[in-house]
């Protein structure tokens, strides 16, 4: 949908915390406050706020500055900004809440930089400085940005990226400024993303995907010279790269192979509690006949062992992993 100036100026302060925003809009009179939060309330109630749409304004945001760094106030800061709380104000906030965006998340503009800027940017760095960037990218541009690497860089940078998380915020910060500073100076066309906050417990798992998105000979080599170096950490990743999570995302006729071999029973166990959109995948991909038997077996199952639960869902996942081995599982898009 189309949104209006100021339901653009009210989604993009969700973006904040609520002292932040509080504070932004100090000096600003209660008539346009209170307009504010009457778009931003029959935005919710009507639906019509969710995350990516939130995301989306952030970025449209953040593109308008970079694009325009004489607030001439062009297309969405001219409607959003300048029609909601006048041009003088305007000001004032844009610069506001550039810097707060930057500042809670440094990684943003960097993550929509092309890949060819990208790996300018990159040039010379040290596989310390490639790996802070790398894991905060999404896991597909962070597979893309790896695959461009040569093959010592690469497995230097992956095998840095299994501790990323031990790099203070402080050194994260220089480094995003750093990469930053590099883009704008070859002129990179960029954008804000989301922020991306990645848990101690989720880095390996990110390794992981990334390293999964690579192509067959190049994840291998990856994989068996992560192996050399710390043998743990090679099979953990190798390990996390396909998990039970991921089924939904894996395409129909790879789905399909992996299940061949399962029995009704087994599939009604592994679907035991399952989330909606694991059950309706799995259904979707074997006979209307089979679907009525798991159906039938799921009705006549109680109160089923966890352990039973979690060796059936092991068994596809398994077979998963047995055909991503061979080159032979592939995913829908992310």
């Amino acid at each position: 949908m189309a949104f209006t100036g100021k339901q653009r100026a009210a989604l993009l302060l969700t973006c904040l915390d609520a002292t932040t925003a509080a504070e932004l809009l100090k000096g600003v009179d209660p008539q346009t406050v209170q307009e504010l939060a009457v778009e931003l309330t029959y935005l919710d109630v009507a639906g019509q706020r969710t995350p990516r749409q939130t995301a989306d304004i952030a970025r449209q945001f953040c593109r308008s500055l970079q694009n325009d760094t004489a607030f001439s106030f062009q297309g969405f800061l001219k409607e959003m900004l300048r029609n909601t709380v006048g041009e003088d104000h305007a000001r004032r906030i844009q610069q506001e809440i550039q810097d707060l965006l930057m500042r809670r998340d440094p990684f943003m503009s960097i993550r929509s930089a092309n890949s060819e800027s990208l790996m300018t940017a990159l040039e010379g760095e040290h596989p310390q400085a490639i790996a802070v960037v790398v894991s905060e990218l999404p896991p597909k541009r962070g597979s893309d940005v790896l695959g461009r690497l040569n093959s010592e860089t690469r497995v230097n940078v992956i095998s840095r990226m299994t501790a990323v998380n031990g790099i203070t915020p402080e050194a994260k910060l220089r480094i995003a400024q750093m990469i930053r500073t590099k883009l704008e100076g070859a002129g990179s066309g960029q954008q804000a993303g989301g922020v991306l906050q990645v848990r101690p417990e989720q880095s390996l798992r990110k390794v992981a995907v990334i390293v999964r998105n690579l192509d067959k000979e190049i994840r291998d080599g990856v994989l068996e010279a992560i192996r050399q170096k710390d043998e743990e950490a090679g099979e953990k990743i190798a390990s996390l790269m396909i998990l039970w999570e991921d089924l939904p995302l894996v395409a129909g006729r790879s789905l399909q192979q992996a299940l061949r071999g399962l029995d009704e029973r087994q599939l009604a166990l592994a679907l035991y509690e399952a989330p909606e959109d694991v059950v309706t995948k799995i259904k979707s991909n074997i006979s209307e006949r089979a679907a009525a038997m798991v159906t039938e077996e799921a009705s006549l199952m109680s109160s089923p062992k966890k352990e039973d639960v979690r060796q059936a869902r092991e068994k596809i996942v398994v077979a998963m992993r047995e055909l991503n081995l061979k080159g032979e599982l592939t995913f829908e898009e992310e």
